[in-house]
Parts: structure tokens; sequence; C-alpha cells
């Protein structure tokens, strides 16, 4: 090894000097002496590989502290992290669909910080079934007889054609055959719970002479499934759930129905389209409904099956049933989502993702317009900033042609170049606090329907 190199490699500091620091001692004190010395290993490594091809020290090794910072940062910093959800999609599934409303925070509080009742009997001082509260709520809201938490929906559905029809024929509209996000198929969910698959009907239309023609001694289910997230418009036949229970209870075949997002209030109440709601298929006299916790019911991730006791005892007692469940978390925030229900009157002020959908799109316009008076200075000579009204959409599947109106802050360079806002958008994901908008008509689009902290928004912009 040349003299050299000898004297690049004695200038880095040894670990136990380091560790000694006035500077770094604090972070040994609140992070412990075992992760900051594996963080000082790695940039003495670093430091060592830079010297041997570069031939010099790399520049962070003047202020070793701060280089520690940094990384230190870096690595604690969570890979969930916060954002500004501008996109104009309100159940984002990438950004984690519904917001928790302030009680079921507080719940999921309570249950992570105590011990609780998750299958416990306070009664008889035995084991309970930890799915219990939650169902005779989802009982009293919906009209079914028992009800089954699960996951998320997709294993709702899993879990039911198991259950009930194994190794049995499933009768299902060719037209509702769906694909949804993460190449969940109906047909796939169904070669996977021992199901055989029988389509009937065409793209765009069914009768019930198909289901009628299609059963025999080895149907186990008459099936449809809510087309959530595509619309076929025009020549169209769809055969109503009634119609199809009536068929079922005649022949003694259960009935079923996964809505997918499924809404437990009239949405047309609110201004919005209309959602098929499980407590109404219920009543016409469908045996099983699925659907899930985080879409418009606004609530964690779950699977909800409502339904007959008889076949909720059978998914219940499915060996599945236990690969699936849910924990105390997700019950606590669930409950303390549904308890929201039994105040309808407050439903919109205190659950995030239906006051999201019914702002009007007055108050997203000021606020676009306190927002340009506050950031165009910011970018004055780089882009235009407009106040420009917009469409919002629902999301997750939930009435996919349906959209929202609403109003966004936009930015156009200036010099009518793509690449410039693609670099904006790519800067504003490196915040702190990212910003998602989305790019369109050569803008980029801050969609503020989402948008409940100006103040943040401005600070993080111009920071």
């Amino acid at each position: 090894m040349s003299t050299e190199f000898q004297q690049l490699y004695s200038q880095l500091p040894a670990i136990d000097r380091l560790l000694r620091d006035p500077a770094v001692e604090p972070n040994v004190a609140k992070h412990g002496q075992t992760l900051i010395s594996e963080l000082l290993r790695q940039m003495q490594a670093q430091a060592r590989e830079f010297i041997k091809t570069q031939q010099q020290l790399p520049q962070w090794c003047q202020d070793w502290p701060k280089a520690l910072q940094e990384r230190l940062d870096q690595q604690q910093r969570s890979a969930l992290q916060p954002v500004f959800n501008l996109s104009g999609t309100v159940l984002h599934t990438n950004l984690g669909r519904a917001l928790l409303a302030q009680p079921a925070i507080d719940a999921v509080v309570r249950s992570m910080t105590n011990a609780v009742t998750l299958e416990y009997d306070l009664d008889g001082a035995g084991r309970g079934h930890r799915d219990r509260a939650v169902a005779d709520l989802l009982c009293q809201l919906t009209g079914a007889e028992d009800a089954c938490i699960v996951n998320n929906n997709a294993a709702a559905v899993l879990l039911m054609l198991a259950a009930v029809a194994p190794g049995q024929q499933v009768v299902v509209s060719r037209g509702e055959l769906v694909e949804i996000g993460g190449a969940f198929r109906i047909p796939d969910v169904m070669r996977q719970a021992g199901c055989q698959l029988v389509e009937v009907g065409t793209t765009n239309r069914t009768h019930l002479k198909d289901y009628r023609a299609a059963i025999n001694e080895q149907t186990g289910l008459l099936m449809k499934v809510h087309t959530s997230n595509y619309c076929i418009q025009g020549f169209t036949a769809a055969v109503d759930e009634s119609e199809l229970a009536v068929l079922g209870s005649e022949l003694n075949i259960p009935t079923a129905t996964d809505l997918g997002s499924g809404s437990l209030i009239d949405m047309t109440q609110y201004g919005l389209p209309a959602e098929p709601m499980p407590q109404r298929l219920i009543a016409a006299g469908v045996d099983l409904v699925t659907f899930s916790g985080d879409k418009l019911l606004g609530g964690p991730q779950a699977g909800i099956i409502v339904g007959k006791k008889a076949l909720i005892a059978r998914l219940q007692q499915h060996p599945l049933k236990r690969a699936l469940r849910v924990g105390k978390i997700t019950l606590a925030a669930l409950e303390a989502t549904l308890r929201l229900y039994q105040q309808p009157e407050l439903l919109a002020e205190q659950l995030p993702t239906l006051r999201l959908l019914t702002r009007p799109q007055q108050e997203m316009q000021a606020s676009a317009e306190r927002l340009l008076n506050q950031l165009a200075p910011q970018f004055v000579g780089l882009f235009e900033l407009r106040s420009e009204p917009c469409w919002s959409q629902i999301g997750s599947g939930s009435l996919p042609v349906d959209r929202l109106p609403s109003y966004a802050l936009t930015f156009a360079p200036l010099d009518g170049r793509g690449s410039t806002l693609e670099t904006l958008a790519q800067q504003w994901r490196r915040l702190p606090q990212p910003v998602i908008g989305r790019i369109n008509d050569g803008k980029l689009w801050l969609d503020l329907r989402c948008l409940e902290q100006e103040g943040a928004l401005v600070e993080a912009l111009i920071a």
C-alpha cells in the first residue's frame, strides 16, 4: 500500500473516538450504542472503498457527526410516509384508501396500549369469539342474522366459496367475471377455493333463465359480482338479486353477492351516485353478502361477510378462517367506525371518507384561490399558476364512470416542456411529506378535494 493511501486511511476516525464525540453522544443515548456503532462501521467501510477507487476521502468525511445524522434520519424514516393526496382520487388504493375517523383512531390506540377482551367472555370468564362484538353491530346495521370479519374482501370471497361450495359448481354471469387490482380475478379465486366456475349468459346480457338452465345436482352456489370497477352500457340485461334469491330459495341453493365496495348508507341523499347497499340485498333474500371495510364504509382494511346464521357458522368453522382472521387493531377500528353509522345525522362530519366526498366545489375553489395568492410569487418565471375546475373520482373501483366536481391549483411550465413538469412532480415526491398530484393536459394538477391542511401544504411547497 502506497504512503499516500496510508495517509488517507489514517485520517478515518476510530469508532470508539466517534462514539465519545459530543456531537454523536446524543444519538447514542437516544438510539443505543449498537445501532450507532453499526452505522459508523458502514460509513468507515464506504469511506475505505471510496479511497480505494477515487484516491481521496469522500466529501462527507469533513463532518462525521453530520453525515451520521443524515444516514440515521434516512434509516429511521418510516416506509409508510404521510403524503398530501392531491391526486383527485379519494379512496386511492396506492395511498391507503380510507382515512380513519378520530373515534376509530382512539379505539386503535386503546387496543394497542391495553389488554383487551379479544377472545375473553367477561360473563363466564371463558373464551369468547373475536368477531362477536363487531358481528352484532353489523347485524344491527344490515339486518343480517350473523357476520364474519376477515382481512380483506378478496379473503371474504375466498372463504365464502371454500366454505359454502367446496368441490361444487358456482354459477356466475359471464359479464361479472371481473378482475380488480392486484390481478384478483373471480375465476382464479374460484379455483383456489376448490370450486368449479359455471359461466352463464353473455358479456352484456344475462337472464334468470340462464341461471335456471345451468343448475344441476352439482350446483353449490348462485353468485353475483357487483361490477364496481367498470360499466357496460347500451343493450344490457342483468338479473336482480331478489330474483336470484327467489330462485335459490325455490331450489334450496344458497345465493351470494360480492359487492366489493359496499356502502351502508344511501349515497344519493348526499348528492352522490347510488351504490348497492348490503342491507338491501339482505332484505331481498340474498344469503351471503361480502364487502370491504376500507372503501365507502370508511374504516380499516377488512373483508366483511353478512348473511344467514347457518352459513356464517360454516365460514367461522372453516380452517381458512384462522388464516384470514383479523387482529384486535382492525376489530377496534372497525367497531368504532360502525358505531358512527348509529348517528347518521353526524356521519358526514365525523367520517373522513364521506366528508371528503361531499365537499362543495365552492369550498375547494376558495382554497385554490387562497393557495394561488400565496404560492404564485414562489414560481415567478418558471410556472404559470391558475385556479381551475376539475373532476375528482371516488376510487378503489367504486362508481368508475362517475365524477365529482372539484377544483385544483395547476402549474403550467413557461418553457412548455413536459420534462419540466416531471422534474417538479419528482421534487415534490421527495419532500419530507410528499405532494402527490397528477400530470394532464400539459399541467401539473393539485386537486384540492382531499386537502384539509392548507397551511402545511404551503409550508411544504415553499420550503
